[in-house]
């Protein structure tokens, strides 16, 4: 076939995909007006917001505004990777960030096996319900409610510290302890809500197959490692992927209000380390906005890598 011919052939195909798209628009144009007000949400509150990431090659100034602020190039951003406590800063969200990656999926994936396989429907739905609670909890109060635990005077930890005759460290201040209280603290308050699409994975599985494996011997241990597990297994990896994409962008609101001046050394992360430069110390908006296109720059960068490698090893993947 000549250049021509492909040619040809080309603009064949896209004239028929248009009359197409002109006669599926005509024929269901009803379920196309319900996408107008989605569409028109995304454009406004997701897609036009993004014209302000230019403020990270600007000096920004409240009376030039965004478009008449001075184009300084990547001077923030180099900057950002002078100060010698970016790189601090950086290990700690890697770290932190890390941590939980690495323990909740699989603790939430855990419970949501073990969940499923009690046979007591009313003691399911008890321990249920009893997981979804802490989620409601607003970040302030949980927070609050730690300070007060591992409170070495008033708190529980404390009071437990007197009772066996043991000196109570201030764990609370601690920065090698942070990243525990941290993480373990947000799988407490969020495995109940965090298994729900697991368990609704796990509904769809067919009673067919349970009724062949007890035929074939199997206890419920297996039934849940051989049944359960490989039916739950690929929503597991694409929200694996899905936590690997927003990495670097672990919640700042619980960081910033478990952060003293003790525990800095390992709780200030990205996030925190721009709200502070951006709204608190200067009120810096040009470097904030460059720290926060960094930190969305690696996210993507990450959960492409991730896509990529569950591709290649499995048949799961987002794309």
């Amino acid at each position: 076939m000549n250049k021509n011919s492909k040619i040809a052939l080309r603009k064949s195909r896209n004239a028929s995909q248009k009359a197409y798209l002109k006669k599926s628009i005509r024929r269901n144009w009803d379920l196309y007006l319900l996408l107008l007000l989605p569409f028109a949400f995304l454009l406004v509150f997701n897609y036009y917001p993004m014209l302000g990431l230019q403020i990270a090659f600007k000096d920004y100034t409240a009376s030039g505004g965004i478009w008449g602020s001075e184009f300084v190039g990547l001077d923030n951003f180099r900057k950002l990777f002078s100060i010698p406590k970016f790189t601090e800063v950086f290990l700690n969200t890697i770290r932190l960030s890390g941590y939980q990656i690495l323990v909740e999926p699989a603790i939430t994936l855990i419970f949501a096996l073990l969940l499923n396989a009690i046979y007591s429907r009313s003691y399911r739905k008890t321990v249920q319900m009893i997981s979804y609670m802490p989620h409601f909890i607003s970040t302030v109060v949980m927070v609050g409610v730690l300070a007060q635990i591992f409170n070495t005077k008033i708190g529980l930890y404390g009071k437990v510290c007197d009772m066996i005759g043991v000196e109570a460290i201030d764990i609370w201040s601690e920065p090698k302890a942070f990243p525990h209280i941290y993480v373990w603290s947000l799988i407490w308050q969020n495995i109940g809500w965090n298994s729900i699409i697991y368990i609704a994975a796990l509904a769809s599985v067919d009673t067919d197959m349970y009724e062949a494996a007890e035929i074939d011997g199997a206890n419920r241990f297996k039934q849940v490692l051989y049944i359960d597990l490989p039916s739950v297994l690929p929503t597991f990896v694409m929200l694996f992927i899905l936590k690997i994409g927003s990495m670097m962008s672990i919640g700042y609101e619980q960081v910033l209000l478990m952060q003293n001046p003790l525990n800095l050394q390992s709780s200030e992360i990205i996030s925190t380390y721009s709200y502070k430069v951006a709204l608190v110390s200067g009120s810096d908006y040009s470097f904030g906005t460059a720290i926060g296109l960094f930190n969305s720059v690696i996210n993507l960068v990450l959960i492409v890598m991730a896509n990529k490698f569950s591709r290649r090893i499995s048949d799961v993947s987002l794309w």
